[in-house]
């Protein structure tokens, strides 16, 4: 769980108000056909992730437009669940993918939704630098289709994209 805080603590040093150049929160955009849950199916590697597979992220409208965000994974090394909770609030436009999202007290990180498809079942996400991103589903499993424009859209917008991680999902 250290080792997760120190992680999620980084990320949110390296950049908390900006994204990169190369990516655009898509519009319009619609929060509450986000919320629920998403399944991790490809990411970049990083500390608070590293080792977890069955990763699902699940988000949640609070009373005060806020977001709770709870994160969840399957560390292989330990044989549990691991878990974060945070939360989020639009950014930007209120209906642009702009998030900030904070897992660690005060300290928010950018949260870019920059590629959704209409029935908001895929969604590309950046964090605040070129190190984090993420393909998320609706479902554990998508169509190898559904990766290859991602890892090409991902590539074009400067991503390192041989070095994605595929996740295991049950």
């Amino acid at each position: 769980m250290r080792k997760l805080l120190l992680g999620v603590l980084s990320l949110l040093l390296t950049g908390c108000g900006s994204y990169p150049k190369t990516v655009k929160p898509i519009q319009p955009f619609d929060v509450n056909k986000y919320v629920g849950k998403w399944y991790e199916i490809a990411r970049l590697d990083h500390s608070f992730e590293r080792g977890l597979e069955q990763v699902s992220a699940e988000y949640t409208i609070l009373e005060d437009s806020r977001v709770k965000v709870v994160n969840r994974g399957f560390s292989t090394t330990n044989n549990a669940w691991k878990e974060a909770v945070g939360k989020a609030y639009l950014a930007g436009e209120k209906d642009e993918g702009y998030l900030k999202v904070s897992f660690f007290g005060p300290f928010y990180s950018s949260y870019v939704v920059f590629g959704l498809d209409e029935e908001y079942q895929y969604a590309y996400v950046s964090g605040p630098n070129h190190n984090y991103l993420w393909l998320l589903s609706r479902k554990p499993l998508v169509e190898e289709q559904v990766v290859k424009r991602f890892v090409k859209t991902a590539r074009d917008r400067g991503f390192d994209t041989e070095n994605l991680i595929y996740v295991k999902q049950k």
